[in-house]
């Protein structure tokens, strides 16, 4: 039997690989669609209830991601294509897709989910994402918040955020909160889980200030995430350390960026710049580079949906060859239309918008700099204090090999320490087991181990002498 694995698909670096332009007809008005779609996907020696859930974006996108509760699949990040009565959700780094024609009362899709191997009929019915109407009580927490904005100088680009001060006089310690990539809000959101809300509150609590943001494009901050190349997010961060620097409370000899997913690496970038931070806190940060990064993905998910090991290997040895075209082709017209060409050889039922789509996408500026990432690159100028955290459950950014591909970029500084923590998956969640249970549910939250751990090493590091 096909089987999902438990896996969350970090938006870093294959967001770019997911994301389909509108086309043109984008400008025929798309049908409501948020909340929650659900159906049974018929499989060898069984079915699977798969449930996507949808949120309306501003310009008419979606965000949408996909959950396999027996599998225990959750917030797997999904593309969204409508295209007047034709939905199209994809997760094209797994090679699967689900097109449906929508019923004419908007509560029904019907059509085929496609993956490497399969290809099965499923239908999909509409639910209202549950609502909760009850007042949300909000204890006011034992520190000070106060809402800022602050300026990207170089590029003159307007960035707001939280910044969360404990109580007392100070100074104090502070960390600037570096997120994963996918243009993500200063919580990084998703569904209930707030990554960096969760973090920037434990630290807090105890003595560390924190400045968290919203990513270019996303909430208070002005821009657009997805043609920000990684050097330009660079310039984010040290703008929230400059910023920093300019309040009283805060001890400017200790400020410091803690960074997740692609955050991991901008931290360790921006502490190669002149003007570093005091130390660097990275979380499942790529040690690989980043075309070794999105085909490890890219197989890593493969093999989670029950795909046939030679199936992968066509599917990789596929993708290897579209990144050398986009690699060896500068002119990004000339990349395309080879690009489409090669896609609808290797899958004729796609259609020539859509390759075209993917196609400028595989060639825009982001993609081209995270497709060349070397994460050795500028790592010998990096002197300050480093933790590497890495989770042996996560899935998207395999421990083992990014860590190490680190540590030894980062031989030439006597104080980096390496951990891989048991159980933890990219988000940096417990096993499910060792999850919280809320009024009989299962509540997934930050890995207590893991927070213990990053504050207790912030605390050492930031010891008044």
């Amino acid at each position: 039997m096909n089987k999902f694995v438990g896996a969350w698909v970090s938006r870093r670096w294959l967001l770019v690989l997911l994301l389909w332009m509108m086309g043109e007809s984008a400008a025929v008005a798309a049908p409501a669609m948020d909340g929650l779609w659900k159906g049974p996907l018929k499989m060898p020696g069984g079915e699977l209830e798969v449930i996507f859930r949808l949120v309306s974006l501003t310009g008419g996108s979606y965000f949408a991601t996909l959950d396999v509760p027996m599998q225990k699949v959750s917030h797997m990040a999904v593309q969204v294509e409508v295209r007047g009565d034709t939905v199209v959700f994809a997760a094209e780094e797994a090679g699967s897709r689900f097109i449906g024609q929508l019923a004419p009362d908007g509560k029904k899709l019907t059509g085929q989910w496609r993956q490497p191997g399969l290809e099965a009929a499923l239908t999909l019915t509409f639910a209202p994402a549950a609502v909760n109407t009850a007042p949300k009580a909000r204890l006011t927490p034992p520190y000070r918040e106060e809402e800022v904005t602050y300026t990207n100088v170089p590029v003159n680009l307007r960035l707001g955020g939280m910044l969360t001060v404990p109580a007392g006089p100070g100074p104090f310690p502070a960390v600037v909160l570096a997120s994963d990539a996918g243009g993500q809000d200063r919580d990084a959101t998703i569904g209930d889980y707030r990554l960096m809300g969760i973090l920037a509150d434990h630290l807090t609590r105890r003595g560390i200030a924190v400045l968290r943001f919203d990513d270019r494009g996303v909430g208070a901050s002005a821009g657009d995430f997805a043609t920000a190349t990684t050097a330009e997010l660079v310039g984010d961060v040290q703008a929230g350390l400059n910023f920093l620097r300019t309040r009283s409370e805060i001890d400017v000899t200790r400020i410091g960026v803690v960074g997740h997913g692609e955050g991991g690496n901008v931290a360790l970038l921006a502490a190669a710049q002149p003007l570093p931070p005091a130390f660097v806190v990275s979380l499942a940060a790529f040690g690989q580079s980043g075309s070794a990064a999105i085909l490890q993905q890219q197989k890593a998910l493969l093999r989670g949906i029950g795909v046939q090991e030679q199936d992968i290997n066509i599917f990789i040895k596929q993708q290897q060859a579209l990144q050398t075209v986009v690699t060896q082709n500068p002119d990004s017209k000339k990349a395309q239309a080879i690009l489409v060409k090669m896609m609808r050889q290797y899958d004729a039922s796609l259609d020539t918008i859509t390759a075209q789509n993917r196609a400028a996408e595989l060639t825009s500026a982001r993609y081209r700099s995270q497709l060349a990432f070397n994460p050795a690159v500028r790592m010998d100028q990096v002197k300050c204090p480093v933790l590497l955290l890495g989770g042996t459950a996560d899935a998207s950014v395999a421990a083992e090999p990014n860590l190490n591909g680190l540590v030894k970029a980062l031989h030439g500084n006597s104080d980096v320490t390496s951990k891989k923590l048991p159980g933890v998956n990219h988000l940096f969640q417990a096993d499910p087991g060792e999850w919280a249970v809320v009024n009989g549910q299962p509540h997934e939250t930050f890995s207590p181990a893991a927070l213990e751990l990053i504050r207790s090493w912030i605390a050492e590091h930031t010891k008044t002498k």
